[in-house]
């Protein structure tokens, strides 16, 4: 590992070392940075990760950089990931001074196991991962996660991978729309809604995020405060990124990778995602497996962890009011059993 010498993507770059800075837990000298995104729950992550000095702690979705200052801040060293190249580039520079206790990595969460592998790591003492959409991707208009700003219908957290919101919506059957909106988005109107959008898309491809905001809205009936495309693009945006199998994929790997005593932070947005945690949390922290066929409970084989929030943990009304976009979050946490 690197450590050092700066890192970025999957090779070392320039950077200084030294001594980590005194913690900052307002983040106050880092608002004004350029790709600057509030993170969540921050004070409820430190706490329950326990960074400090001679932890290694993986960070697989590394962001504006704000989870892995705070716990580099308190000592620890961290591996972060992230597919988005804007980001892990903005983030690096801003973690600059903690060059010696840092190393970034890109790929998605998912793959964490081989692109850590390579770099020599067998284990963490933590592992975070925060499933949201940045405040950059957001507020970009280019990268066309918003429907409240015109912009190509694009939605890829990965700029490189090769299928965007648009390729779905112009190229997919209706069938296969409704499933996408009613699977990953919950969107009751979902067949109203895709039979809207093919036939608008019969008459001109539907290429941005307005274009689309605007067949959705027209085809659906008024939900209070919510805009009516809020479903439809969440529904888009885990389609195009996969987003429930990659967490699936981490969920599945990450406990292996936990040393005794380490502890796994999960953070979600909306309720699909943290029902998988839930329940795949659940599942790996109980001891015994029972079946109605069967005629006694049995040892469960993957109990490799134990519960640490018995309850999801919530943003404080305190968060909320400075960051809107906390309100929705939840936050999980479990810890690696002894060997």
């Amino acid at each position: 590992m690197p450590w050092g010498r700066g890192t970025l993507v999957t090779r070392p770059g320039a950077g200084g070392g030294g001594e980590p800075p005194e913690p900052d837990p307002t983040g106050s000298s880092t608002r004004n940075l350029p790709f600057y995104h509030a993170p969540v729950l921050l004070a409820e992550v430190v706490s329950l990760l326990q960074p400090a000095p001679g932890k290694l702690i993986f960070d697989g979705t590394l962001g504006g950089g704000g989870h892995s200052e705070a716990l580099l801040q308190h000592g620890a060293r961290v591996v972060a990931m992230d597919q988005d190249l804007n980001a892990l580039k903005h983030a690096t520079e801003r973690l600059k001074p903690f060059a010696a206790q840092f190393c970034a990595l890109r790929g998605n969460f998912r793959n964490f196991p081989q692109i850590v592998e390579e770099t020599g790591v067998s284990g963490f003492d933590g592992m975070l991962v925060d499933i949201g959409v940045s405040s950059h991707q957001l507020d970009d208009a280019a990268r066309g996660f918003s429907f409240m700003k015109d912009g190509p219908l694009d939605l890829r957290m990965d700029t490189e991978s090769p299928r965007s919101a648009a390729d779905i919506v112009n190229t997919e059957s209706e069938a296969e729309l409704v499933r996408i909106f009613f699977e990953y988005g919950e969107e009751s109107n979902a067949r109203r809604i895709a039979r809207a959008i093919v036939k608008a898309r019969n008459a001109r491809l539907i290429q941005t995020t307005l274009q689309l905001a605007d067949i959705v809205s027209a085809a659906s009936p008024k939900r209070g405060k919510r805009h009516p495309a809020t479903l439809v693009f969440q529904a888009l945006r885990i389609a195009v990124n996969d987003e429930l199998a990659a967490l699936h994929d981490f969920l599945a790997a990450a406990p292996r990778w936990l040393k005794p005593g380490g502890r796994l932070a999960v953070i979600s947005f909306h309720s699909l995602e943290d029902r998988i945690v839930k329940q795949t949390l659940q599942h790996l922290s109980a001891p015994f497996i029972d079946r109605p066929e069967w005629p006694e409970a049995r040892k469960n084989p993957d109990c490799l962890l134990k519960l640490v929030t018995r309850k999801p943990v919530q943003a404080t009304p305190q968060e909320i009011e400075l960051n809107p976009r906390a309100r929705s979050a939840v936050l999980r946490v479990a810890e690696r059993l002894p060997s």
